[in-house]
């Protein structure tokens, strides 16, 4: 897979944080304190934008047509998409919500903090299953297996937590990063492994059946905040502090870097969000959001 930039919006007057993708628009969340709503196809703004007092830190789209946001005072807020209106406001948190993510089988959605608190959500009645205090610092990331049993925390502690999904029972704990664990997902062709970015800039990848490190690859040079699946499983993208979104194959084998030479960021780059198997949007520090399309083979 070879990758061009098809096209940019720049909207927010502050570095944007969060994002989510869903079909033809995407919702991103910024440092000026708006959550708004892009229509991907034409990159303009649509008439959807909520002002908060606080930066917006974590965005997940769940089910119903809702939209959850995640502030950097611990804030959580809850909107209907198709009334337009926040339904739910929530205060168990009193730290940045860091990351927030659904899960499609159980029908839950997990909250991180900064002070390494987790909750467990039910997303129909949107009611607090489980409140964990881990005290595991900063839950900058949660991933969730395909099948829903599983889902893993990145801690900045340096471990990566993985859970059941029925009782909420830590089963597993790996001790991955030097500095802090920041991102992670299940491998897109293997759910028996696990592909991790910690502030040690290192891309590494696990056994979850013995919990031992199979590659362990200097990436980039600061911190590896988002990490997403492409083309089916065959390749991977991260993006980095270090302004560079990097693209690999299943394999962790080097294909291409995307950077502001190459027409993309110059400030640090805070997530990745898949639109489809061959497109892909970044957001910034720099406030642009990009939009990046597979034009063939490396």
């Amino acid at each position: 897979m070879l990758f061009r930039k098809q096209k940019e919006i720049l909207g927010h007057s502050g570095a944007v944080y969060s994002g989510a993708a869903k079909n033809a628009v995407i919702y991103t969340g910024s440092a000026d304190k708006y959550l708004v709503r892009w229509l991907s196809k034409e990159g303009i703004q649509d008439k959807f934008s909520i002002r908060f007092e606080k930066s917006i830190y974590a965005i997940e789209l769940l089910a119903n047509n809702r939209l959850i946001a995640g502030l950097s005072d611990g804030g959580i807020h809850i909107f209907d998409l198709d009334e337009r209106k926040e339904i739910k406001y929530y205060t168990q948190h009193t730290k940045g919500i860091f990351s927030i993510r659904r899960n499609l089988e159980k029908q839950h959605f997990y909250i991180g903090d900064a002070d390494g608190n987790l909750s467990v959500w039910d997303e129909n009645t949107l009611e607090l299953l489980l409140y964990l205090p881990l005290d595991c610092g900063k839950i900058r990331d949660i991933t969730v297996s395909q099948n829903g049993g599983q889902f893993v925390l990145a801690c900045q502690d340096g471990t990566l937590r993985i859970f059941e999904s029925n009782f909420f029972n830590e089963i597993k704990t790996i001790v991955a990063h030097k500095g802090g664990s920041t991102s992670v997902i299940y491998h897109p062709q293997d759910e028996t492994r696990l592909i991790s970015g910690g502030k040690d800039a290192h891309l590494k990848s696990w056994d979850l059946s013995t919990e031992g490190e199979i590659d362990s690859i200097p990436a980039h040079n600061f911190a590896i905040y988002s990490i997403i699946s492409l083309g089916n499983g065959t390749h991977i993208a991260t993006a980095s502090r270090d302004k560079t979104i990097k693209i690999w194959d299943k394999d962790l084998v080097f294909k291409q870097r995307l950077d502001h030479k190459f027409l993309g960021h110059r400030h640090s780059v805070n997530q990745l969000m898949k639109i489809d198997e061959n497109t892909f949007v970044s957001i910034s520090d720099d406030k642009k959001i990009i939009f990046w399309e597979n034009v063939g083979e490396n």
